[in-house]
């Protein structure tokens, strides 16, 4: 439609006010890219997004993501402006408790906003995680006839976000596998929060991207009919390649004082909001004012849009009924197995398997879930050969097969975890990561936000020990597993040989309220045929369970998980018949089990209990209170075969059996 420039710059000075007014009342915020980017939006909600404010999870709608998340009024303006539920009396409560504008967007809570974002260059991570499932959509569901999937992604970032390196991670990705539905607009005003961004920057931006095979195009942010022309470019090009707007911006445009420099980035305008609010014709005595105009204007758009949607429903029935099969595949992204119905489907290991590690059985594992569920997707850092998650029945996702199911993110640890999540965000995909664990602390800032956002992402970490042994401390995740659990909404899981590895695999996929990490073993681990399979299987599923039971009036418990419960077990038999052992494989699944299943399992009564865990001790302290006792390593490891390391290390059944007699 053609651009209706002089009420689209009316409504971009009003949003200007609106974040202003919002930024004032609370004294804190960010004006400089709500105010700065104002045409950009006007552009983007009042002429060339494909959505519709009524069905704000439409499967073909453009997908907009503020990277750029400490400039949340921007997006909050616009939302509303544009008709979705987001009244005007939540801009005013901006940043306060409970409303639906928190400081920076979260998913699910503001209709519209499509990812959590504000640590910065997540955001774009996220944006290219979106993209490849629209790729992946397209391959699988378009027909000639009828191309139900042919959205794109939009994401705006700032400086900041340009600098993190898990941004450039995930560029670097996306031209390399020629995303073409993915449009990344860079507000560009050269200015950071401390100074002005020549002073932490001298990069040639355009000739950057190029080189990692981007279409590049440079605009005056500010000029609406140039930004058109740049957007519409962008969503037309047929190169194969992932575009690029870099916009030059003023910074705070509409606060003189502070325009152009680095104060109009925060809060620092604020207090010059009544001057601003003038020089933008905006009314003095009513704030958070939207003219009867710009509302005429944008309920107009929105009934443009919403005729759009019918339109492309029509299609979609019309799919439907021409493509069933096609239709049911899609359909079967809504379901969700649970964990007994997935753990049914994966048969059981012969008590003489010889597999080796648990990563081993992590491969066999995957193959049966994989048929399972047939949208989800496999990942890995470079590592398949190691990691063993590639799903064999598939091939790679890459320019020339986009329903591949196997992706080789490269060693982008960061990015591969902010490209799942935004497989994740779009919620059409299941994805499932890989690398070796001691590498999550590249991947956990995106993993934190997984479990904010409550993203079902998979994460199939191997090496998950001391048991690397020979590749020595630098790659030994001591500490790793302990710091993961402390994160709210995450579960993670240590099984200890092939079954237990089962009930993990059939645990993390049917979860569908956060994120799990499996943490597997590469060292070889011997099948616990003491145990029957189905009691280590439903065990993993409440976390933790009964391995073995005493025979005797209960003396002591020994709790263990992963590659040391082999430890427990063994020392159980040399301490008596009144020994109990616990399989412990996830401390988060079984915190949440009913008081009487915990207590049943641990009962208050016995207080000499013993942990053993190839890592640091103190997370047990909950298990084996004051008058327990902890195996474990409070250091950093050494390089070594992974035997002679796990005896150096006293991680053994003998260390097991002296602190259990070292107990009054």
């Amino acid at each position: 439609m053609p651009l209706q420039t002089e009420i689209l710059a009316k409504a971009a000075n009003e949003a200007r006010g609106l974040a202003i007014d919002a930024v004032h009342a609370c004294q804190s915020g960010h004006l400089g890219l709500p105010l700065g980017c104002a045409e950009i939006g006007a552009v983007l909600y009042g002429n060339a997004l494909v959505h519709n404010p009524d069905a704000p999870r439409w499967i073909n709608r453009d997908r907009f993501v503020l990277s750029a998340g400490h400039g949340s009024m921007f997006l909050y303006s616009w939302l509303h402006l544009s008709g979705y539920d987001l009244p005007i009396e939540q801009l005013a409560k901006f940043r306060s408790l409970h409303s639906m504008t928190p400081g920076h967007p979260e998913f699910r809570e503001t209709p519209g906003v499509e990812a959590t974002t504000g640590p910065l260059g997540q955001g774009v991570g996220n944006a290219v995680g979106m993209a490849v499932a629209g790729q992946m959509a397209a391959a699988r569901f378009n027909t000639p006839a009828q191309p139900i999937f042919d959205y794109h992604v939009i994401c705006l970032a700032g400086d900041g976000c340009m600098q993190e390196g898990v941004a450039m991670e995930s560029i670097a990705f996306a031209g390399h596998q020629k995303l073409d539905n993915l449009i990344l607009i860079y507000d560009s005003n050269g200015v950071t929060l401390d100074a002005m961004a020549a002073k932490t920057q001298s990069e040639n931006t355009a000739l950057r991207f190029k080189a990692v095979e981007w279409d590049v195009q440079t605009v005056d942010g500010q000029d609406m009919a140039a930004f058109l022309k740049a957007f519409n470019r962008a969503k037309k090009a047929k190169s194969g390649k992932p575009q690029l707007i870099i916009a030059r911006t003023l910074i705070a445009k509409g606060i003189p004082e502070v325009q152009g420099t680095q104060k109009g980035h925060g809060e620092g305008g604020a207090k010059f909001a009544d001057a601003a609010r003038a020089g933008l014709a905006l009314p003095a005595d009513t704030h958070f004012f939207v003219s009867a105009e710009v509302r005429a204007y944008f309920a107009a758009h929105k009934q443009r849009l919403i005729r759009a949607h019918r339109r492309w429903k029509k299609g979609f029935q019309a799919w439907r009924e021409a493509s069933p099969d096609k239709a049911a595949l899609l359909d079967s992204a809504m379901a969700s197995p649970s964990a007994a119905h997935l753990l049914e489907k994966i048969p059981l290991f012969a008590p003489d398997v010889k597999l080796g590690g648990t990563r081993a059985a992590g491969r066999e594992v995957l193959q049966p879930i994989a048929a399972e569920l047939p949208l989800l997707m496999g990942g890995c850092a470079d590592l398949y050969g190691s990691t063993l998650n590639y799903i064999a029945a598939d091939k790679d996702f890459d320019p020339s097969n986009r329903s591949g199911r196997n992706i080789r993110f490269g060693i982008r640890e960061h990015g591969m975890a902010a490209m799942a999540n935004g497989i994740a965000y779009d919620g059409l995909f299941r994805p499932s990561i890989a690398t070796f664990l001691v590498f999550a602390d590249y991947s956990r800032p995106s993993m934190r936000l997984a479990s904010l956002s409550k993203l079902p992402v998979v994460y199939i970490y191997t090496h998950d020990s001391i048991g690397v042994g020979e590749d020595g401390p630098t790659h030994e995740p001591v500490e790793t597993v302990s710091a993961l659990r402390l994160i709210p909404g995450f579960e993670l899981i240590r099984p200890a040989d092939p079954e237990e590895t089962a009930g993990a695999f059939a645990a993390a996929f049917g979860r569908t309220d956060g994120p799990t990490l499996i943490a597997l073993t590469r060292q070889s681990v011997p099948v616990l045929n003491e145990i029957p399979p189905h009691v280590r299987r439903a065990g993993v599923l409440k976390g933790g369970y009964i391995a073995v039971q005493e025979t005797a009036p209960l003396s002591l418990i020994l709790l263990a998980t992963g590659s040391e419960l082999q430890y427990a077990l063994a020392a159980a038999k040399e301490l008596g018949e009144g020994v109990r052992v616990v399989s412990m494989p996830s401390f988060e699944i079984f915190d949440r089990q009913p008081q009487e299943y915990r207590e049943g399992i641990l009962p208050s009564s016995c207080r000499r209990r013993v942990s053993i865990e190839a890592g640091v001790t103190g997370l047990w302290r909950k298990y084996v209170g004051l008058e327990g006792r902890s195996v474990g390593i409070d250091r950093f490891g050494l390089s070594a075969p992974a035997p002679v390391a796990f005896k150096e290390l006293g991680i053994t059944k003998e260390a097991v059996v002296a602190a259990a007699r070292s107990l009054g």
